[in-house]
């Protein structure tokens, strides 16, 4: 079992950044940042694999930054460049698959609670 808990969420203007975390209760090969708007399905964004081999969907790509502190078992997104579609619950998950791949991150195990961010103009 893996417990994940994120923090770091906020409101912030347009163009504005934070940083994410997801802390692991022990190391997770695969980890992933989700996020769901409000009426909108929920979606994996960035994923980040023990080796520190990290993928993005194009939308966050150039703007979000993936990262892992796997002494700590700690799992972070910075976000730059904040769009009003950013706005979401970002969630973050995690898998001990052997592979990593963004598609398989609706099936990850392991989910924490969601931290709330919010864009504003």
């Amino acid at each position: 079992q893996v417990q994940l808990v994120e923090s770091g969420g906020g409101s912030v203007q347009v163009g504005g950044s934070l940083r994410l975390s997801c802390t692991a209760s022990t190391f997770a090969n695969c980890m992933a940042w989700s996020r769901q708007a409000p009426g909108k399905e929920r979606e994996a964004i960035a994923l980040i694999n023990g080796g520190g081999g990290a993928s993005y969907i194009n939308s966050v790509k150039g703007r979000f930054t993936i990262s892992r502190d796997n002494a700590r078992n700690v799992m972070y997104l910075e976000m730059n460049s904040l769009k009003p579609e950013d706005t979401a619950t970002y969630y973050c998950a995690a898998s001990n698959s052997r592979l990593c791949w963004t598609s398989d991150v609706p099936t990850f195990p392991y989910w924490g609670q969601g931290t709330r961010v919010t864009v504003s103009s």
